[in-house]
């Protein structure tokens, strides 16, 4: 069984290692501070997970690519309890499978 932890691990080893927060209406990596719009990043892929006791404890990760090149992963609730300011903002950013 696939887990959030393993799919950001996986998704670290394809160079996915930035972590991202929505702040707003951008997108703010953690570890460098740089600042994107929603215009500025694509999501490449995404994970979407169940809790394995709880069908309520359900969560997504995205993995984001920016214009600069910087990769990273952003993790959310998924359905009911995901935030409104996180869905705001990925309703602004287009999927794009990388080549």
């Amino acid at each position: 069984m696939r887990t959030l932890s393993g799919a950001i691990e996986s998704f670290v080893r394809r160079g996915f290692t930035e972590h991202f927060r929505v702040v707003g209406d951008t997108l703010r990596a953690l570890e460098s501070g740089k600042v994107f719009g929603a215009n500025e990043a694509v999501i490449r892929e995404y994970d979407r997970f169940e809790g394995a006791s709880d069908p309520d404890d359900m969560s997504i990760v995205y993995a984001i690519e920016s214009v600069d090149g910087t990769r990273g992963t952003l993790v959310d609730a998924f359905g009911v309890y995901s935030n409104p300011v996180v869905s705001a903002f990925l309703d602004n950013v287009r999927i794009q499978r990388a080549p």
